[in-house]
């Protein structure tokens, strides 16, 4: 699974054509690759340092992981010979060294708070407003507030 070769140009801003990066439709498939090889690698590790880890990148015979912690890079250490073997079998045998990095995963946003429904009253109420406004957009905003009552 090697990056697709790319053409290197000096440009005065550090910058590169557009021209001359990857194209989108390439680099979405080697995420895609990278994303189904993370999950064959990660089934082989014990659940709990499965959910502390990913896999980066396979770059230049190199397999990257990254752990949450330095405790977490320890331990997927210790099972580096049967993930480079997986690796190997998996992207026919170009895969030579192993890596651990230890980079923290941003907090996951929690799942947005079940609020209750509106009541049937409240419903009614709102629709009762939107009755009496003149704005047409504002009228309509009412009646879809009053559709989100649970009656």
């Amino acid at each position: 699974m090697q990056p697709p070769h790319r053409r290197r140009h000096a440009t005065t801003d550090g910058f590169s054509s557009a021209a001359d990066c990857v194209d989108l439709g390439t680099l979405a498939q080697r995420a895609r690759a990278l994303e189904v090889l993370d999950g064959r690698l990660r089934r082989l590790l014990p659940e709990a340092l499965a959910r502390e880890c990913r896999l980066a990148d396979v770059r230049n015979g190199r397999l990257v992981f990254l752990a949450n912690s330095p405790t977490w890079a320890g331990r997927l250490r210790l099972h580096e010979a049967t993930l480079l073997a997986e690796a190997r079998s998996a992207c026919e045998g170009r895969i030579e060294r192993f890596a651990v990095k230890v980079a923290h995963r941003p907090p996951v946003p929690p799942e947005p708070a079940w609020q209750k429904p509106l009541s049937t009253g409240t419903a009614r109420h709102l629709r009762a407003a939107a009755r009496s406004i003149a704005d047409p957009e504002l009228k309509a905003l009412y009646l879809r507030l009053a559709s989100l009552a649970g009656d």
